[in-house]
């Protein structure tokens, strides 16, 4: 008979492929753009307004007769580009506050964990909401403020492996050959407490494409005409009886693509931390 850890460790990798699957054909979609998609994704033709699926729009068309596959596909350009960005400057502030606090401990931990406790003291999307209230709604825009306003997990997450890994022989041979603080964090400490980043990083994408598309879907994010899944569904809200496929397209395009990540995120996490290994 095969054994609960064999039937476990199957279903596990079976969901990292799924999430894989999922993600990689999102991926493949924006990278492709130019050469798959027909049309312009902001070309207007009042002679196509809101056609339902069919062989010449694969989705249908808009209120402005634009092709809604087009759209669609360069709107998944904009979601993974957010997404990415957001996340390489969380994860990166969260890297070095997570490592100086770990490292020196004393005051300047304290410091940057009472800086954390008083971020996560707001909801992350009413503070993003306030900062972007005050600034011209743009894509930079987004990407950095999501970022500045979510390096928490990571900070926290990396400061535990470094307090593990400072008392660690490698470590302290390190210290005792002359290598600079600099030297052992980079070389020694970081490589060693990748995998907790690796893991939030990778459902981070998920939560920035949400924060995005939410923000968007507010008139808040990405300005229209650039497509993006968020305004793409604020467009499609107001003739969901007539023309339900603008808001279903990009609807299942954000379901599918975080639940992608989430399954990436989650299923990295169960395979590279050994301790859940054993279960």
């Amino acid at each position: 008979m095969i054994s609960i850890q064999t039937r476990m460790a199957v279903s596990r990798y079976g969901l990292f492929v799924l999430g894989l699957i999922l993600v990689g054909f999102m991926a493949g979609l924006a990278l492709l753009a130019p050469v798959i998609c027909p049309y312009d994704p902001n070309g207007v033709n009042v002679h196509a307004m809101l056609l339902p699926p069919g062989p010449d729009h694969l989705l249908g068309t808009d209120a402005l007769g634009r092709d809604v596959f087009t759209r669609l596909v360069y709107g998944a350009r904009v979601s993974l580009w957010v997404g990415f960005v957001a996340v390489g400057i969380s994860a990166s502030i969260g890297m070095v506050l997570g490592l100086i606090a770990g490292y020196f401990g004393g005051l300047i931990d304290e410091i940057i964990m009472r800086g954390v406790d008083v971020m996560l003291c707001f909801p992350s999307f009413f503070l993003i909401l306030a900062v972007i209230a005050f600034l011209e709604p743009s894509l930079n825009n987004i990407m950095i403020v999501i970022g500045l306003t979510s390096w928490m997990g990571v900070a926290r997450l990396v400061r535990a492996e470094t307090l593990s890994l400072k008392e660690r022989d490698f470590i302290k041979a390190a210290r005792i050959s002359g290598a600079g603080v600099v030297r052992i964090l980079a070389r020694h400490v970081l490589p060693n407490a990748m995998t907790p980043v690796l893991v939030s990083a990778t459902l981070g994408i998920a939560a920035a494409i949400l924060t995005e598309s939410a923000l968007s879907f507010l008139g808040l994010g990405v300005q229209p005409p650039v497509p993006s899944w968020g305004n793409m569904l604020m467009e499609g809200k107001d003739v969901m009886e007539i023309a339900p496929w603008l808001s279903v397209f990009p609807g299942l395009s954000i379901l599918f693509t975080v639940l992608g990540y989430n399954l990436l995120g989650e299923t990295l996490r169960d395979l590279l931390d050994p301790r859940l290994k054993q279960r």
